[in-house]
């Protein structure tokens, strides 16, 4: 079996025209597309749709541990040592102003710690169980809690601050236990021997030296006068004389101060001395090249 094609194609004027034309359009469609598409920007962020959502970040914990740059001494890996400095740092001359000031104050209101007494004693039992519980154990898990939030939190006032809050409280209650076992004083309500100084007042006190120094004094000045009424409801609960409410403040203050200007001091370059194999500009000879940072 055969099969034979046949394809006879006859063009006519006419018709050689109008396929010419109709090739010329579609060319000329085709390059307008090309050159609008070739002028919008290529942005590397369409693709993402493609990509799929980013993988989730794992945990970084050395926030925790490691301070940015401009906080001073505030890490964690220092915070034993700084506890040491500022223990000491108590006795710096920066401080026999207001503890001179301090002095003053409590031997002056020692002669009226029993006319302050009987004053005070029963005058408001709300403010003096309020202030019982704000200046008391309650403070540790609030700063505690703070000192967390503030180890999450970037670099500023907040973090600054909860880092002094911690080492205040710590370096206060030690010196103020120091004092109460040492004086021996007796409570006016005779419980015990641990009226002198107020722990109560110490807390608060070397808190708000440390929220002034941090927020200045639109901050300063409602938690000085919120540490006064803690003060004060001690002496209406009872538990200490005046003289023992301003031995607490001067040494609350002075623990405050002391915390803030001291954590926030850069730490010093540590000093270097290295020694090593040298030779000369031309590597002919041996020599010693001794060289010191600090």
């Amino acid at each position: 079996m055969a099969y034979s094609f046949n394809f006879e194609t006859r063009w006519t004027g006419g018709g050689r025209r109008a396929l010419v034309r109709k090739l010329k359009g579609t060319v000329a469609a085709a390059a307008a597309t090309a050159l609008t598409f070739s002028t919008l920007p290529c942005r590397a962020e369409g693709l993402e749709g493609l990509e799929g959502p980013p993988a989730p970040k794992a945990f970084d914990s050395r926030p925790l541990f490691d301070t940015p740059r401009g906080d001073g001494r505030r890490t964690m890996g220092a915070f034993p040592k700084n506890l040491g400095r500022n223990f000491v740092g108590v006795f710096s001359g920066q401080n026999l102003l207001p503890f001179a000031v301090g002095a003053a104050a409590v031997t002056t209101a020692s002669a009226f710690d029993y006319k302050t007494r009987d004053l005070l004693l029963g005058a408001c039992q709300s403010c003096g169980s309020t202030g019982a519980t704000a200046g008391g154990s309650a403070m540790v898990p609030l700063v505690g809690a703070l000192f967390v939030a503030g180890r999450f939190s970037p670099q500023g006032r907040f973090r600054s601050a909860t880092y002094d809050f911690a080492q205040a409280m710590i370096v206060n209650g030690a010196y103020t236990g120091i004092l109460k076992y040492s004086v021996q004083r007796t409570r006016p309500d005779g419980s015990d021997s641990l009226s002198f100084p107020s722990g109560h007042a110490s807390t608060a006190f070397s808190l708000a030296a440390v929220a002034n120094h941090h927020y200045g004094w639109r901050v300063g000045v409602p938690a000085y006068v919120l540490a006064s009424g803690i003060g004060l409801s001690r002496i209406e609960k009872d538990k200490h004389y005046l003289s023992d409410v301003l031995a607490g403040a001067t040494l609350g203050v002075i623990v405050g101060r002391t915390v803030a200007r001291l954590d926030g001091e850069r730490p010093s370059k540590k000093r270097q001395i290295s020694v090593g194999p040298a030779t000369d500009p031309h590597g002919q000879g041996v020599g010693l090249n001794l060289s010191a940072s600090w």
